[in-house]
């Protein structure tokens, strides 16, 4: 039942573009509701998703073996490497053991904790239930979204956040990539993740007060760190410039005894 609506609600979404936002509602259904050709889509969909994974992670595994890996000081060097096998092999072993070993404790002995109880409940289109949340790891997109009341501009805000953060990589270009020297880098890391687990709590909540306004202050907090980190980033590489010895214009022993 929750799977039903919560399909219905997500890709009505899609509605809200200008001209062509049913259309692709409906190409997205492949009916006009939620039925049998939306399930084989969405069925082959995730069959299919983990093979692309596969494949990115071969390609993630032949860049790290032709250019290498960042050491925790985020500094480049070319001197005291350590190889990939059998170092890091061995450590992402055990790493994905002990996963795997948790996903199998779930499904073995608490199979419904990560589920909503709804979904026990056959799906009837006739019965829209009281409460409609997504997964919950969506569900901090949901408090994004839902902190607008209106629908095209909620839409542009969760295309906005995927979008910032495909450009983080490329905004945020401090002069030394390890945070261990940075401390108000930290401060900002460590205010986003606890603004993260705030925003999937209250996605989880009813669309009541004080949840909503909860929501809207959590969402301006989420992009003003994301903000603040990049800002930050370019601080401290005018920094790094401004207090950077000239060493083209300085004899190499004053450079050296400085």
């Amino acid at each position: 039942q929750m799977s039903l609506w919560g399909l219905t609600v997500i890709t009505s979404l899609a509605s809200a573009l200008p001209i062509v936002g049913t259309s692709i509602v409906h190409w997205l259904w492949g009916a006009f509701s939620v039925d049998n050709p939306t399930l084989n889509r969405f069925y082959s969909f995730h069959y299919l998703f983990p093979f692309l994974l596969a494949l990115l992670s071969l390609v993630h595994l032949a860049a790290l073996h032709q250019y290498g890996s960042t050491n925790p000081l985020g500094i480049q060097a070319q001197t005291d490497l350590v190889d990939f096998y059998p170092y890091f092999y061995v450590k992402d072993l055990v790493l994905a053991l002990a996963l795997s070993a948790l996903l199998a404790f779930l499904v073995g002995f608490y199979p419904e904790v990560l589920g909503h109880p709804d979904n026990n409940i056959p799906a009837n289109p006739y019965s829209t239930p009281a409460h409609i949340v997504p997964e919950w790891y969506f569900l901090w997109v949901y408090a994004i979204l839902r902190s607008i009341p209106n629908k095209l501009a909620g839409v542009a805000l969760i295309g906005l956040v995927f979008l910032v953060l495909a450009l983080l990589p490329y905004m945020h270009r401090p002069n030394c990539r390890g945070p261990q020297f940075r401390a108000l880098h930290q401060a900002l890391a460590w205010a986003l993740v606890a603004d993260f687990c705030l925003l999937t709590y209250l996605g989880h909540q009813p669309v009541e007060p004080p949840f909503v306004t909860l929501g809207q202050a959590a969402t301006v907090a989420f992009f003003g760190l994301l903000g603040a980190m990049c800002v930050l980033a370019y601080a401290d590489g005018w920094l790094a410039g401004a207090y950077r010895p000239n060493m083209s214009k300085q004899p190499l022993h004053n450079v050296l005894s400085a």
